[in-house]
């Protein structure tokens, strides 16, 4: 215990060092971490590619099939256009990672778009930019687990049927790794996320090397080719389509930027490496897995993903090389979603700090994260995976439009404060909403870098909208400005509850309390009455016992106890012709309170029984909850409940 005097005021402070004890919870998520722990549950850069990457580098095990998928209306030989719109997808890829570098040590504290608006574009860029990066990472989830869900079904064609309820099953395990903190989890998802990049680089590499030998074939025993749309010829529009679709590999990149915080000092150094790191990998693997698809004939179906079909064709069979590309493409597909349970939880807390969101989402759980932000997250991937039935195809549309939108807002954002910057004087250094804006020679070279992405990525946001619009992202595009809204609903409350608390104007002396009136209902006569009474005694002398009486014998039998043991205390007895208890004691309140002098306090005093059994607690009435339930909103009541022990 340290005591601090402090302008003349002594002040305690007590320092609990035990623990709280959860057995069950223990077991599932770990014990506790105290709040001295957060500087060791930082990552590296080894690390930190497995907990921000995971998304963008699982993104390579379909966005080939689903540009395929959009080709496949044109006839298989569209497919030979896929490779070169992978080397657009990668140029788009380059000039977002070299956008995000300079985020990243401009904001060595997160630099994620929201901040990024906010701070540059202001509150209602930052209000859209939240909203279209919660929706994309609710979609992430449903996207990844779905895919991985695929590739299973590719192997074992049985459980098909069980897909939607093996997806719902996998978001509930990341759920739960996640909740037991951001090292452990990154500790966890390392080996497998190592394990892909490895297997796939050996898959990719071997199909190189046969296909330049001369022996690589095509896929035997294709499946059959299901188009979506009626047979249409090769257009612009169409090659748009399977362009937009192709973008989705992008998602996740903004991750570390958002999630600079997690890294070892130092912060901004390491994420930028592990930024440079994913892009090459994310890069190599999307230009090497679309250049084989396309020589080996791949068809993209739902029940055979275009993985599944190069990996048998590389390998000549289903054995063990091609089970081990297909599980480590499904374990990082899965692992894919803890990228948005890593961010979805620190954007809301962000959110929620700002009072955009429950103020309830800033707070971390006992393994200092921010648990309730990842039960939402998965309560809300699980209802889209029920929704579209885990499938992929249909959830793609949805896809990548949010986050597009987040990365011109952000870019956009960089660009404007590179402006700023270059308004300021050489040596000259200016406090903005945390951050410090100081002067850059470079300043003309980043905005155009940053400006350059901002309108790159507006582009391909517009192309993805237009293009994808029937097919789904309607309900992204409608669904953001509803986001926008509630947002907006949430942070005029917390304004307007702010405003009413605020001691600003309040004086220095506050009203006195001029009487206190003690209202006691009660419905006999014990021990737990009468220890109610003696508290109630110590408010104040005017107390009134109100008992309803709903049988007359048993008022009779209350009003001679109430003589013996109620120490001269008024008793009123209030008879209920249809035997209800809260109805006639909520009139006699709103009478008693109809007549209040001004400045009078009525207190409702309610004597509890609580029993050292918690199960027992169930069988007996809560009257203190009913009463505030009921009186929430009377200024000037107050409601307290005695409770007694019964050992």
């Amino acid at each position: 215990m340290n005591i601090d005097d402090e302008h003349g005021t002594t002040v305690l402070r007590r320092v609990a060092d035990e623990p709280p004890r959860r057995r069950f919870l223990d077991v599932l998520i770990g014990k506790p971490l105290a709040t001295a722990d957060a500087p060791r549950e930082t990552i590296g850069k080894v690390i930190g590619l497995a907990v921000f990457a995971s998304d963008a580098l699982s993104s390579t095990a379909y966005a080939t099939q689903e540009m395929m998928v959009i080709l496949a209306v044109a006839g298989t030989m569209a497919f030979g256009y896929v490779f070169p719109l992978s080397i657009a997808v990668v140029i788009l890829l380059a000039i977002v990672t070299f956008s995000y570098e300079q985020t990243i040590h401009a904001y060595p504290n997160g630099g994620g778009a929201y901040i990024v608006s906010r701070d540059n574009l202001g509150e209602f860029a930052a209000k859209i930019a939240a909203a279209a990066l919660l929706s994309d990472y609710v979609l992430t989830v449903a996207v990844s687990i779905s895919s991985g869900v695929a590739q299973i079904v590719s192997a074992y064609p049985s459980l098909y049927q069980y897909r939607v309820w093996l997806a719902v099953a996998m978001v509930g395990f990341i759920m739960l790794i996640n909740l037991r903190g951001v090292r452990e989890s990154g500790i966890i998802f390392a080996i497998p996320t190592y394990f892909f990049v490895v297997t796939m680089y050996a898959t990719v590499i071997m199909g190189l090397v046969r296909y330049f030998t001369g022996s690589l074939g095509m896929v035997v025993d294709p499946p059959e080719l299901e188009l979506l749309h009626a047979a249409q010829p090769i257009t612009l529009f169409l090659i748009l389509r399977a362009f937009s679709n192709g973008t989705a590999a992008l998602t996740g990149v903004e991750a570390i930027s958002n999630g600079i915080p997690a890294f070892k000092e130092p912060r901004s150094k390491n994420a930028g490496i592990t930024l440079i790191w994913m892009s090459l990998i994310l890069g190599s693997l999307l230009l090497g897995i679309s250049f084989l698809s396309a020589q080996i004939h791949a068809i993209p179906s739902e029940y055979e993903t275009v993985i599944s079909q190069m990996a048998r064709t590389v390998y000549g069979s289903r054995e063990l090389m091609y089970i081990l590309t297909i599980s480590a493409t499904t374990v990082i597909l899965i692992m894919a979603a803890n990228t948005a349970f890593a961010d979805f939880p620190r954007l809301g807390a962000l959110a929620a700090i700002d009072g955009l969101l429950p103020r309830q989402l800033a707070q971390r759980g006992s393994r200092l994260v921010f648990s309730r932000g990842i039960i939402v997250l998965a309560l809300l991937a699980s209802s889209l995976i029920f929704v579209f039935q885990a499938s992929v195809t249909r959830l793609i549309p949805l896809y990548a439009i949010g986050v597009f939108m987040s990365f011109t807002l952000s870019q956009f954002g960089m660009a404007h404060r590179w402006y700023k910057i270059g308004k300021l004087q050489p040596g000259q250094e200016v406090k903005e909403r945390g951050s410090v804006l100081r002067y850059d020679p470079q300043w003309k070279f980043k905005m155009i870098v940053n400006g350059f992405g901002a309108a790159a990525t507006f582009v391909v946001m517009l192309i993805f909208a237009v293009t994808k619009f029937t097919d789904g992202a309607y309900l992204v595009i409608f669904i953001i400005p509803i986001l926008v809204a509630i947002f907006s609903v949430i942070h005029h409350h917390y304004l307007s509850v702010a405003k009413k608390l605020s001691l600003d104007r309040y004086g220095t002396t506050p009203p006195r309390i001029v009487r206190n009136r003690v209202i006691l209902p009660i419905g006999g006569v014990h021990r737990g009455t009468l220890a109610a009474l003696r508290y109630a005694r110590a408010l104040s002398d005017d107390i009134t016992a109100v008992h309803i009486a709903i049988e007359p014998e048993e008022a009779e039998k209350v009003r001679r106890k109430w003589e013996m043991y109620g120490d001269g205390v008024r008793l009123v007895i209030i008879e209920s012709s249809y035997r209800v208890f809260m109805k006639p004691l909520l009139d006699y309140i709103e009478d008693i309170y109809s007549s209040r002098q001004p400045n009078e306090v009525i207190t409702i005093v309610v004597p509890q029984f609580i029993s050292s059994n918690r199960w027992a607690n169930v069988l007996h009435m809560n009257t203190a909850d009913a009463l505030r339930e009921e009186l929430l909103t009377y200024k000037g009541i107050v409601i307290t409940n005695v409770p007694y022990l019964i050992d």
